[in-house]
């Protein structure tokens, strides 16, 4: 059991760790876009005098804060200890509808799957 318990701690913070190289990577593509986007939008509008061709870069410029936050900043401890709240205070938001699943509710799922697919070979 203690082994079955490491495997997946073990398994869990390699997917973090995908998800934080994700986050990172697309950061620099992100970015990449966010620079060109500016110096067009801001060269158009200098160019055409329409001051209103910027309004982009600030939905933008939120992504590119969010992107850089998970990435490299403290967004991940935020959500941690906000998920450690809901279980500790908000406990039955968790519950899973109808219940946790039982021997006889997925024995009873499992035969219900077996004879529909026996009459589909029909």
């Amino acid at each position: 059991m203690e082994r079955q318990i490491l495997m997946q701690n073990q398994m869990r913070e390699r997917q973090m760790a995908m998800q934080i190289a994700w986050s990172r990577e697309f950061l620099k593509y992100f970015g990449s876009f966010f620079a060109v986007a500016t110096l067009g939008l801001t060269a158009g509008a200098i160019k055409s005098r329409k001051p209103g061709m910027m309004a982009p870069i600030v939905p933008l410029g939120i992504i590119l804060a969010y992107q850089m936050d998970s990435a490299y900043g403290t967004l991940i401890y935020r959500m941690r200890g906000e998920a450690e709240n809901i279980m500790a205070s908000e406990h039955d938001r968790l519950d899973l509808p109808l219940g946790m699943p039982t021997f006889e509710s997925i024995e009873k799922a499992r035969r219900a799957k077996s004879a529909l697919i026996s009459l589909l070979e029909k």
